[in-house]
Order: structure tokens, then sequence, then C-alpha cells
């Protein structure tokens, strides 16, 4: 099974959306390996956002992302990759289809409620970033023999 990283960011911590968001996710039948909750240190969100650095929007991606506590996660499952980008939707929430988290609770690119990997290395290297291999729990989900065939 693949592996996904994603994080609800401060707004969506802020605006008290975190249990709405895991739900969409384990309703879908990812299975939830590692979360914590957590204020990212500069540093950590230089290594993060690394590929940004230059870009017009990267000192207030920063300044963001800092500012307070976000939700760090681990969910796995078959093609957990792009199939959490679809439930996620589009990066600018007005682009994003009614029924996906950014489409229903975003308005503003810069205040677009999650960030979720974009390929397994770009996941294989955020989870690395975010979480230690103890952090990470293995178990089966009672479910499964109804989610995959």
């Amino acid at each position: 099974m693949e592996r996904t990283f994603v994080m609800i960011k401060p707004d969506g911590v802020q605006r008290c959306l975190v249990g709405k968001v895991i739900q969409r996710f384990e309703e879908k039948g990812f299975k939830l390996v590692g979360a914590k909750l957590m204020t990212i240190s500069p540093e950590l969100a230089g290594e993060h956002y690394k590929e940004h650095v230059g870009k017009g929007f990267y000192n207030s991606l920063m300044e963001y992302i800092t500012s307070g506590p976000v939700m760090a996660m681990v969910l796995e499952g078959k093609d957990v990759v792009s199939a959490v980008r679809t439930v996620v939707g589009k990066t600018n929430p007005l682009e994003a289809s009614p029924g996906t988290i950014r489409g229903d609770f975003g308005i503003e690119t810069g205040r677009n409620i999650i960030h979720a990997s974009d390929s397994v290395p770009s996941s294989d290297r955020e989870i690395g970033l975010f979480f230690k291999p103890e952090e990470l729990q293995g178990y089966e989900r009672i479910d499964n023999v109804w989610l995959y065939e």
C-alpha cells in the first residue's frame, strides 16, 4: 500500500475543520497511520517549501505556515497520493470542485486549508521531514475486505 503526507494548515486548524477533513479521508477508506498537532519551526518550513524559495509568495507562505498549529498526517491506501489530491481539490479554492475540501471550505489560494503531497517521491520526502519511522503505525483496518477486491 502507498502512503502520503497531508497537512491541515493553520487556517484549517483555526477554523475547527480538522475533524471534518480527517472524516472525509477515513470515509473514503484511507487508513490514518500517523498524526500530530504541531507548530512548524521556520527551519522545518524552509525545508518543506524549499522549491518555492525566490517566488513572490514565499515570505508570506513562510509567515503563514509557521503562524499557528497544523495537523500533520500520514494516510495509507491504494493509489492514495493521487486519490487524496482528488479529494483535496485544485490549489485555488475558487477553481476547486464542490465536494472537495478546498472547494467546500476555501476561498483564497493563500488560505486553502490543506497540503497534500503531489507524488510518491514528494510524499516520501515530506513524511521523512515530519515523522520518525516509530511514529507511524502499522495495523489492518477491519473493513479492508469491503474496501479492496
